[in-house]
């Protein structure tokens, strides 16, 4: 018969086995983090290095990789990018991205504000936020969707660059998403509580707006890669495009072109709901075509409370059912 003292040592023989598996199974996965925040490090290092190698400063200030054992957090101070170029600039404040060890293809992180951008032809804005969100859903070789998500965004000018800014606009909430479709990229996404400043439309009056929307840009996975320098040659499919002001509300669908010659060519669908109430919300924000409005829509409303009209756009001539349109300069 065994003896309890012959059972004894195999039970602590085992035990001991066990603690050192577990040492070393946790040996290899603190290396495995450590080697894994040097990688981000050095990774996020070669690529300002490729970019100052053409001429683009681009900068995440004091990068702390940080969250060990069971996450992997990335903070900046601030980032930013300049392009001297192309004469674009932007610059963000901090930065803290998180990746849980447990399901690292979801990270998030949280950006805050403001938001100051440059870019030719446009004044320099100045973009805050309450908060902004983004996340990711990785897979290879492109992630799956990558979405953000913000509260209490508003523009202005930028005030460092002009001494009386300009109110632009503000939003309580949005959201909006894009995914990849093969080679064209999907983008989705809502806002409420739009609310566009007088003074930045020459004092014409808007009232909150919602709205959102599903568009396919075609090709877009490419042109993530290398960004055009123009928009001739590019192709959208609207599945839906829609703002709504109380009781009125528009919606557009079909497809939108630009050939090689900057010239638009468009088969949309414009469907309105409540035409009356359209054309008062149209008559205050364009008050010296008034009358002009109401009478048309006053036809319109003649083929029901929800009416679909088809928009046409042949190389840059637009017709809206039977009514020819302002022919539409050819785009850059």
């Amino acid at each position: 018969m065994t003896s309890s003292n012959e059972r004894q040592p195999k039970s602590s023989r085992g035990l001991w086995w066990l603690a050192l598996v577990a040492l070393l199974v946790f040996a290899l996965y603190s290396a495995g983090w450590f080697w894994l925040a040097h990688r981000i490090r050095s990774e996020a290092d070669g690529t300002v290095l490729a970019l100052n190698a053409r001429g683009i400063q681009a900068g995440c200030a004091n990068m702390l990789v940080s969250g060990y054992p069971l996450r992997l957090n990335v903070t900046c101070d601030n980032v930013a990018y300049e392009d001297d170029a192309r004469n674009v600039a932007a610059a963000a404040g901090s930065l803290n991205a998180v990746a849980s060890l447990p399901f690292p293809w979801l990270p998030t992180a949280e950006i805050r504000g403001p938001l100051r951008t440059s870019t030719p032809g446009m004044a320099p804005l100045w973009i805050d936020w309450d908060r902004l969100d983004a996340a990711a859903q990785l897979s290879w070789p492109l992630p799956r969707k990558v979405s953000l998500a913000a509260e209490g965004l508003s523009a202005q000018t930028d005030p460092a660059d002009d001494s009386d800014p300009v109110q632009l606009l503000s939003i309580g909430n949005a959201t909006a998403e894009l995914r990849p479709n093969g080679p064209d990229l999907r983008y989705s996404g809502r806002f409420s509580d739009l609310e566009v400043d007088a003074s930045a439309i020459g004092g014409r009056v808007l009232p909150p707006l919602d709205g959102g929307g599903d568009a396919t840009l075609k090709n877009g996975i490419g042109l993530l890669a290398a960004v055009p320098a123009s928009l001739r040659g590019q192709a959208v499919e609207i599945a839906n495009l829609e703002l709504t002001a109380g009781d009125a509300r528009v919606s557009v669908s079909g497809p939108i072109s630009v050939d090689a010659d900057g010239l638009i060519d468009a088969a949309l669908s414009v469907r309105l709901r409540n035409p009356k109430a359209v054309a008062e919300v149209l008559a205050g924000a364009i008050p010296e075509k008034a009358d002009q409005i109401r009478q048309g829509f006053a036809a319109v409303a003649l083929l029901g409370s929800q009416p679909a009209i088809p928009l046409k756009i042949v190389k840059g001539k637009a017709s809206l059912g039977f009514i020819r349109l302002a022919d539409i300069a050819p785009v850059r």
